[in-house]
């Protein structure tokens, strides 16, 4: 269904947003340097060092876990929505998951997982390790288990979360190590891999970062997984190659594939082509086995809008053998978004956000591919750099291509009034696309979400119903205890993080599983009471 466009809305008065609504630096998107070039969208602030969920909070290593044995467990939920944290306070957010098609009541879902410690004398220590968050009952009860025993790393991120055919499970993440309270060297990419369902898992570095943030080096960055047959993986993730004093030289994206079950992997190979400013890839395989890679590519020096890019590599080596071909143009340039803390951001809101999206394969139709993003083309352009002045209307884009991703049908919107973003596409086993979406469009002051899905009509047809899957919505515009900022006095509190994505899965039946970054929960943690931030679960036929 289709809704119209909500009308304008008033603002509040510009005095109030303060001189962060000013900052010209994107850092998510491509960023005006001081001396007014365009630099590449190299995601400084993604990492752990700048986002604590409390302020001033000084990251460490979290307790000492082992492997195989479950942190805790949730209660049995009989809910539409459930809660699969059973860790308390700490925040989850950039949520991924996986159904084992070996046994579909069998989920393994995953997040950045923020475990917080407050000593006698007040000081607020954090660590990031990304749980393995473990489902055998269709998502009633989940239990939480450790994906790495040792301490090599003091943080973990960017999770992401595959199933090959043979119920082998793949858990993708960075690997982050400190070298100071609020320092790091570049992260690696890491994989573990479990064989009974996501309880015990090995671990294996597939590629190392080099320098720490500010230095000359490799800055890895937003590796996902996608699985197949017995024992097939392929990780792709971008290298973001930085001069003195982290100064921008090229972002290519790499791959790497295993066909033992994650015991060995090939050695990363470049798959971007010539393109060099590339990043945030996802891989998906279609039904007969070919691998393809979607991926954006700041091409546009004069608006800092990228396209998005499609390649296929070889299934047996991960190396590049056709493309990039564009599949589209996005409206996420420097001035297509309002700014807060340097990033884009929606209306009265603070929390940072983008264009990016996913690829996926229809399984019944091997050349049929779909790419999903978000994009400012139906929003009030220039946008004015302060969100609280702002009017938005992002939407879900799609195109997709019916000959194994050479070409691409126009970009098309999921036209609905308000802000929707952070989509994640697949194909059902009927080879209908279903995309899961933070969306806006039930609140006419544009500011709580819910997390809805979108069903296509017929297969192939880019029309699309749509079921809300949030029984209660979140409204990150205020009153956050985690992530928070304020610089409206009409949004105390307002969340600055809540993810960079969320995902959905499709299971054996044909059916759908998501999961989000919700905000209903109060929390108290230190003496403050404000809204949480927990991953929630849905199941929708």
């Amino acid at each position: 269904m289709s809704q119209s466009l909500s009308p304008g809305r008033g603002r509040r008065a510009l005095a109030a947003f303060g001189a962060t609504a000013l900052i010209l630096g994107l850092v998510g998107s491509p960023a005006l340097a001081e001396d007014g070039e365009l630099v590449h969208p190299v995601d400084f602030i993604h990492n752990n060092l700048t986002e604590a969920p409390v302020a001033g909070a000084v990251f460490g290593s979290g307790p000492a876990r082992k492997l195989g044995e479950a942190i805790c467990s949730t209660p049995t939920q009989t809910g539409a929505n459930v809660n699969t944290d059973c860790e308390g306070t700490g925040p989850h957010n950039e949520t991924t998951i996986a159904v084992n098609p070996t046994n579909p009541l069998n989920m393994i879902a995953g997040a950045n997982d923020y475990q917080l410690a407050l000593n006698p004398g007040g000081h607020v220590t954090a660590s990031t390790e990304s749980r393995a968050h473990v489902t055998t009952d269709g998502g009633r009860t989940w239990t939480s288990y450790p994906l790495d025993a040792t301490s090599t790393y003091s943080a973990t991120g960017d999770p992401a979360v595959a199933f090959d055919s043979a119920g082998n499970a793949y858990y993708a993440t960075l690997g982050f190590r400190f070298v100071g309270p609020v320092n790091a060297l570049s992260p690696d990419i890491v994989v573990h891999v479990s064989r009974d369902g996501g309880v015990n898992w090995s671990s294996k570095r597939l590629a190392a970062g080099s320098g720490n943030f500010g230095s000359p080096g490799d800055l890895l960055d937003k590796e996902y997984v996608a699985a197949w047959g017995n024992g097939n993986a392929i990780v792709t993730y971008g290298d973001f190659r930085l001069g003195q004093k982290g100064s921008f030289i090229s972002a290519k994206i790499y791959a790497t594939v295993t066909h033992d079950a994650g015991a060995t992997w090939t050695k990363p190979v470049v798959i971007s082509g010539s393109l060099d400013m590339a990043f945030v890839s996802v891989p998906t395989v279609s039904s007969d086995g070919r691998v393809f890679v979607a991926f954006l590519n700041t091409t546009d020096q004069t608006t800092g809008r990228d396209d998005y890019e499609v390649v296929e590599v070889n299934a047996t080596t991960g190396a590049r053998i056709a493309g990039p071909f564009k599949v589209a143009t996005t409206i996420d340039g420097a001035t297509d978004y309002p700014i807060a803390f340097g990033r884009q951001t929606y209306e009265d809101s603070l929390f940072r956000s983008w264009a990016a999206g996913n690829i996926t394969a229809d399984p019944t139709n091997a050349a049929h591919l779909a790419v999903v993003w978000s994009d400012m083309r139906n929003s009030q352009l220039p946008a004015p750099a302060n969100p609280y002045a702002a009017d938005t209307n992002s939407d879900v884009i799609v195109s997709q291509s019916f000959d194994s991703g050479r070409t691409w049908s126009a970009a098309t919107a999921i036209a609905l009034r308000n802000d929707q973003f952070q989509p994640w596409g697949a194909y059902d086993t009927a080879g209908r696309l279903r995309i899961g979406l933070f969306d806006r469009a039930g609140d006419s002051a544009n500011h709580t979400y819910g997390y809805t899905l979108a069903t296509e009509t017929a297969a192939g047809s880019l029309a699309f119903s749509l079921t809300e899957l949030t029984t209660v919505r979140s409204d990150p515009t205020k009153n956050n205890r985690w992530f928070a900022g304020t610089v409206d006095p009409g949004f105390p509190f307002a969340t600055t993080f809540i993810g960079d994505y969320s995902g959905i899965a499709i299971t054996p039946a044909g059916g759908v599983v998501a999961t989000w970054t919700d905000l209903r929960n109060d929390v108290t943690f230190a003496g403050a009471t404000r809204k949480g931030q927990d991953m929630y679960f849905a199941a929708a036929p």
